[in-house]
């Protein structure tokens, strides 16, 4: 006999990455508009502070509870989803917060139309 899969923690894993997740693009927004009124003030990079690592970590640690049950699903014992699912989505953060500070990086080097990707 199989163990139930946690639903549960599924659904909160879920919810809470949601929940940071529009923290995140908050802190994001806000941020970035403040640059733009004094550029001078600061880099672009350097607006991944404190705000953006907790909520960013917050979506990180709910991906990973939602990810760990769901690989629950398939038979697989906590340890070893949580295990999965750790490196999954360590990789998957690293991945996203380096390209974010390389879009911040363009935007600070051309604006906007750094982005643009009508050319392709």
């Amino acid at each position: 006999m199989y163990p139930q899969p946690p639903y549960v923690l599924m659904l909160a894993g879920f919810l809470a990455a949601i929940s940071a997740g529009s923290a995140f693009s908050a802190s994001l927004q806000q941020a970035t508009r403040d640059w733009a009124k004094d550029p001078t003030a600061s880099s672009l990079e350097d607006i991944r502070g404190a705000s953006l690592q907790v909520s960013y970590t917050g979506i990180c640690i709910g991906v990973c509870v939602s990810l760990a049950s769901g690989i629950q699903f398939f038979g697989f014992s906590a340890k070893v989803a949580y295990a999965m699912a750790a490196v999954l989505t360590g990789l998957m953060a690293w991945l996203v917060w380096r390209q974010l500070g390389v879009i911040l990086a363009q935007i600070q080097q051309g604006g906007s139309k750094a982005l643009d990707l009508d050319g392709f």
